[in-house]
């Protein structure tokens, strides 16, 4: 049984993942590199510094990395207003951290953009932590941004919970199961593929079955 139950946060909570699609396609576009939307989607899960030489190619992150990432940011934060919660998100966390889970909410995104996205579900009244691109090296698939949420709260164990395949890969890396939602776009297969256990339709769906999850009750 787990101790802590680790959120994400961009696609998972907060339904982001088409701006970030959107900011990406347009920032290629100012170095004249062009992605169909479909295969830029496919690498939203992935932070920054994985995302270019996915899906971009190496060449453009040897050439452009740091600038493309720039770019990124100017588009994203022209979209930023527009983007809104889950429903159900705070109702969700709550339910959790009312079964005796410490709860972590884990992101690593840019400090402003998280805290703009804690703000929208209420998330500093629930978490008893939260993480962003200060806290790792490495985005995901790569497993830092779990690790660094587990040692926020000196968890034993954690289960994860995520809307990508990059969750369930990063969480795997540390030997973490993944609970899976369908709001960043991924199937249903994809994720078990990925490795996810239980895979929800939605937020409110998740909260209601809880009971037939790892986070029906804490260990401690």
């Amino acid at each position: 049984m787990a101790d802590t139950a680790i959120f994400d946060v961009d696609g998972t909570l907060v339904d982001t993942n088409y701006q970030h699609a959107l900011a990406w396609f347009r920032a290629l576009r100012r170095y004249d590199i062009t992605r169909p939307m479909w295969r830029i989607h496919r690498g939203i899960g992935m932070g920054g510094d994985q995302f270019v030489s996915a899906v971009a190619g190496r060449e453009a992150e040897e050439a452009h990395g740091d600038d493309l990432r720039e770019a990124w940011a100017e588009e994203f934060d022209e979209l930023i207003g527009e983007i809104q919660p889950f429903e159900g998100a705070h109702e969700l966390l709550a339910e959790v951290k009312e079964r005796g889970f410490r709860l972590v909410l884990a992101s690593s995104g840019k400090t402003q953009h998280v805290e703009a996205f804690l703000d929208l579900i209420d998330g500093k009244s629930l978490a008893d932590a939260w993480t962003t691109s200060d806290d790792v090296e490495k985005s995901k698939p790569e497993p830092d941004i779990v690790a660094a949420a587990l040692a926020k709260v000196d968890g034993a164990s954690a289960i994860m919970v995520g809307d990508s395949i990059y969750d369930a890969q990063a969480a795997a890396k540390l030997s973490i199961p993944t609970l899976g939602v369908r709001t960043g776009g991924f199937s249903v297969g994809e994720l078990q593929e990925a490795g996810v256990l239980q895979v929800f339709d939605s937020l409110v769906a998740f909260r209601y079955a809880l009971d037939g999850t790892p986070l029906a009750r804490a260990s401690r």
